[in-house]
């Protein structure tokens, strides 16, 4: 039995020796996740101001090393009723391969906050294979779906 979201013991979810995951928001390393989410595919160059306002409003699992460095990250933008969206999920690189991904997709979707949710979802590019093993299915009927789409918004210069 490993601690899991909010340090509650969790039975539902595998242990993995030297890890801790945790949503107190206060053991954010944020130099570690802007750097990470600024030069990501979703998000380059996503301005600091903008990730922690995004955080602060956010329900955040941290991933953390026995030493408490940050080494992984996901958010859920959520009304805590009846729908989620999860968002800014990665696992460094040096710590992949561990299982860790699949650990806090699990936490995530096993979340008291989650539960009873009629729809939670997500946007990946590379990742259908881990998301599929918690319950996310491709979109059936995409057409009823709609969206304000800006991907260089952080790129794009004020004049």
């Amino acid at each position: 039995m490993m601690k899991s979201a909010n340090n509650l013991q969790t039975d539902n979810v595998n242990a993995i020796d030297g890890y801790n995951i945790t949503t107190d928001k206060t053991c954010i390393d944020i130099k570690v996740v802007h750097h990470f989410i600024a030069s990501s595919y979703w998000a380059k160059n996503i301005p600091l101001n903008v990730l922690q306002k995004a955080i602060k409003n956010s329900l955040c699992f941290s991933v953390l090393a026995q030493d408490n460095q940050q080494v992984g990250f996901a958010r859920l933008i959520s009304d805590k009723a009846t729908f989620a969206y999860l968002a800014d999920v990665f696992v460094v690189d040096e710590h992949r391969g561990k299982g860790l991904s699949k650990w806090l997709i699990e936490t995530i979707v096993c979340h008291p906050e989650t539960t009873g949710l009629r729809r939670m979802m997500l946007a990946t590019s590379d990742a259908h294979g881990l998301y599929a093993q918690f319950g996310f299915l491709p979109i059936d009927n995409p057409e009823i779906l709609m969206q304000i789409w800006q991907p260089n918004i952080y790129s794009m210069t004020k004049g």
